[in-house]
């Protein structure tokens, strides 16, 4: 939300409920949000629980499932809810694992700082020291054999 405003297109424009939690700590952010949200412009709404698991199944299969909050997942899970009903919804975001399953989902995004990414890529974490290989979905951020900390890399693009 700090580097969109929503007054400065036409076109109906969703949230999700943790975005709201997102915001606090920007006071730019917040007034922009809230200005929103009370003028109509942007309207809050939670996402099917079958959307959320499709986007879960979705990061995990192309490696993003670690780098994407509760936030993410959800705002994708709403988009990939209004595609399925139809529509034609566009995420605004910069974050790469975002737009990374939202290619994967054929979900539109639109960066607004950055040029976005140009590729699907699978992205696999591995420790650098021993190179032990770990799923996209292993939850510590440490190697389990020698407690370096771990990385990712494409592992291929799709």
């Amino acid at each position: 939300m700090a580097g969109f405003d929503p007054f400065s297109i036409s076109e109906e424009q969703y949230t999700v409920p943790m975005v709201r939690e997102e915001v606090a700590g920007s006071h730019i952010a917040r007034i922009r949000f809230k200005t929103a949200i009370e003028s109509g412009r942007l309207k809050i709404k939670a996402p099917e629980e079958l959307y959320i698991e499709r986007v879960k199944a979705a990061a995990k299969a192309v490696g993003n499932a670690f780098w994407l909050s509760e936030t993410d997942i959800e705002v994708l899970a709403f988009a990939l809810q209004l595609k399925m009903q139809g529509f034609t919804p566009i995420v605004a975001t910069d974050d790469y694992s975002i737009q990374n399953v939202a290619r994967h989902l054929d979900i539109e995004f639109a960066p607004l700082a950055t040029f976005g990414i140009r590729l699907k890529l699978k992205w696999v974490r591995y420790c650098p020291a021993c190179h032990k290989k770990y799923p996209s979905d292993y939850k510590s951020r440490r190697c389990q054999v020698c407690g370096t900390e771990l990385k990712r890399k494409p592992l291929r693009k799709i």
